[in-house]
C-alpha cells in the first residue's frame, strides 16, 4: 500500500518548484533532484549555454544518455553480469538440494 502524496519544495539551479511526491518516494526524488541540479551546474559553469530551459533539455538528453548507455550494456557487460547471477543461482539451487537430501 501506497503512502500519501505530499508536497515537496526542491531547488534546481537556484530555482525552486514544488513538486507532488508519494512519502515513501521522498529519498529517491531528493536524490534525484541533486543528480539533476549538478548536471543542470555542470552544464551552466561551461558557459555554453545561458538560458535555464536550454540548460535543463541538455542535462535531461545527457541523462538519458546516461541511462540508455547502462541499460543496453556500454560502460556494463550485461551478458557478465548474467552469466555471474545464472552462476549464483546454480550455486544455490545446488545448496538447496543438498539441503532436501538431509531431511
Amino acid at each position: 500500500m501506497s503512502g500519501a502524496t505530499k508536497t515537496l519544495d526542491i531547488k534546481l539551479l537556484d530555482r525552486e518548484l514544488r513538486v507532488a511526491c508519494p512519502e515513501e518516494e521522498r529519498g529517491e526524488l531528493l536524490d534525484s533532484v541533486a543528480y539533476l541540479d549538478k548536471k543542470m551546474r555542470e552544464i551552466r559553469d561551461a558557459g555554453k549555454i545561458a538560458s535555464v530551459e536550454r540548460i535543463a533539455l541538455m542535462a535531461a538528453l545527457n541523462i538519458t544518455h546516461e541511462l540508455l548507455s547502462v541499460k543496453i550494456g556500454r560502460g556494463f557487460d550485461v551478458a557478465d553480469f548474467k552469466r555471474r547471477i545464472d552462476s549464483m543461482q546454480t550455486a544455490i539451487d545446488q545448496a538447496l538440494a543438498e539441503q532436501d537430501t538431509l531431511f
